[in-house]
């Protein structure tokens, strides 16, 4: 059920798809467990496709995924607690759920992890283990980790000062549309 759904929402031409089939299949493949139906029906209920949207349930199965080792999930998770929204704002619990996803790859949970760190958010501020995992995501190429990556090297955090790598990272960033980046190339001697 999960694969045709998968197909039925990502390998198939038509322009509007059937979301409503498409959830009744993972929401029963969900049911039985399957850890990436249960992160794509949170997909669905958090953009309400195929069903009304509903944050409370997204999250729900967000975290039946994460509990599962589900990476996107894990980020997810970590993101709601992050915010605060439907759970109370937790940035210990972020961390504890960025740092999962983190270590198998997820480059947004990098980034954000390299933010915790830097801004002392569910742990002790060290900018060393903030570059440390912004590098992991710009070396993916994420604008946001390539932007606060050019801003260390320009105030010193956690890297030693640099110009010049200051001005390599906010080109890259730039590069790839970020906006703020392309101001700080116009400031950066």
């Amino acid at each position: 059920m999960f694969r045709l759904g998968y197909h039925l929402a990502f390998e198939t031409k038509p322009k509007k798809k059937d979301w409503p089939d498409i959830y009744n299949l993972w929401s029963c493949a969900a049911s039985g467990g399957h850890k990436r139906a249960q992160f794509y029906l949170g997909t669905c209920y958090d953009h309400g496709l195929g069903t009304e949207k509903n944050v409370e349930e997204a999250y729900k199965w967000f975290l039946k995924a994460a509990k599962q080792g589900h990476m996107e999930s894990q980020y997810n998770v970590g993101f709601f607690y992050f915010k605060g929204e439907v759970v109370k704002q937790d940035y210990k619990k972020a961390v504890h759920w960025y740092t999962l996803a983190a270590e198998k790859g997820d480059t947004e949970a990098q980034r954000d992890l390299g933010y915790c760190y830097h801004y002392g958010l569910g742990v002790t501020t060290d900018d060393v283990k903030a570059v440390y995992w912004y590098k992991r995501a710009a070396s993916k190429n994420d604008p946001k980790a390539l932007y606060n990556l050019g801003l260390c090297y320009k105030h010193g955090d956690g890297v030693k000062q640099s110009v010049r790598w200051a001005k390599h990272y906010f080109d890259k960033a730039a590069a790839f549309g970020h906006k703020q980046a392309a101001k700080e190339l116009k400031v950066v001697v």
